[in-house]
């Protein structure tokens, strides 16, 4: 099984962290000047490492970017609640602090759900956007219970057993929850800020709040970036139809299914994404 480090050897990157207007990001940064930005967003409770497995291909073809959003991670962690519009508002403070004025986004998750707010939102930044098992466009109370119990307890008591029970959540194969994995994560969940931002992290799961900033088909009607929807097989917390509701309310969208992989498709089936979102990326006029 890869590891981090050997996902990344050979590449010559860095980790560092970026003022974007007071807020301290932690960004994995990679590739050539002169490839057109990409900007990799995680899911709920997530951090970098989840495309660990993506920056070596992608650097060969684009600047990239991984950031821990708000309150996630190694960023930091202002009081307040983390709505869809309070973790785009940091997304475009980065791009700025940067110089970024447009961007391919990619999100996973909560990440997809925000890349697509920015592209309905602020159309002039996102030069193409992938959906990846992307959320905001359904609220089923049994997935948000599940994914508030689980990360509660992760956070709450930080101890190897329960992370590697919310890691392997997001799998198909509960081997692709890895000790380096799970310690990554440890030692985030382990920074005593970490209790006081999973309650804000978490307002998503309240359906009130949820509901107030889910997309709708409307919506999605509006984006104008080139679209590619990535569903899975074994999507834990929305079913093939729920990505197909995306691709058919985005003009042009496109659809792939990944089998054999649960939420994380970037990382349990790694090759196939990276050649899929590649292709993607590089077709046509960028």
């Amino acid at each position: 099984m890869s590891t981090v480090w050997t996902n990344l050897s050979g590449l010559e990157f860095s980790q560092r962290y970026v003022n974007a207007e007071g807020i301290r990001t932690r960004v994995i940064e990679a590739g050539n000047g002169e490839g057109d930005p990409l900007i990799f967003l995680h899911g709920t409770g997530g951090h970098a490492e989840a495309y660990s497995r993506n920056i070596k291909e992608h650097a060969k073809h684009f600047k990239v970017y991984v950031i821990d959003f708000v309150g996630h991670g190694y960023s930091d962690k202002p009081d307040v609640p983390y709505t869809i519009p309070v973790y785009a508002d940091h997304v475009l403070k980065f791009m700025d602090a940067l110089g970024i004025q447009k961007a391919h986004l990619s999100g996973e998750s909560l990440g997809g759900w925000v890349s697509a707010w920015l592209a309905i939102h602020h159309q002039h930044r996102v030069a193409k956007l992938v959906l990846n098992t992307a959320g905001g466009l359904i609220a089923d109370p049994k997935v948000m219970e599940r994914l508030r119990t689980l990360t509660r307890q992760a956070v709450e008591q930080p101890t190897r057993e329960f992370i590697k029970i919310r890691l392997e959540f997001l799998m198909l194969s509960k081997t692709s929850v890895t000790d380096e994995l799970i310690d990554i994560r440890y030692e985030i969940y382990s920074q005593p800020e970490m209790r006081k931002a999973v309650e804000n992290i978490l307002v998503l799961q309240e359906m009130e709040v949820r509901v107030k900033n889910m997309l709708s088909e409307e919506d999605l009607a509006k984006i104008t970036a080139p679209t590619f929807v990535i569903w899975t097989s074994h999507d834990p917390t929305a079913g093939i139809e729920v990505g197909e509701r995306f691709a058919k309310a985005i003009p042009n969208a496109r659809m792939k299914v990944i089998e054999n992989a649960g939420h994380w498709p970037q990382y349990e089936q790694a090759n196939e994404f990276n050649e899929l979102h590649i292709n993607f990326l590089n077709e046509g006029d960028r």
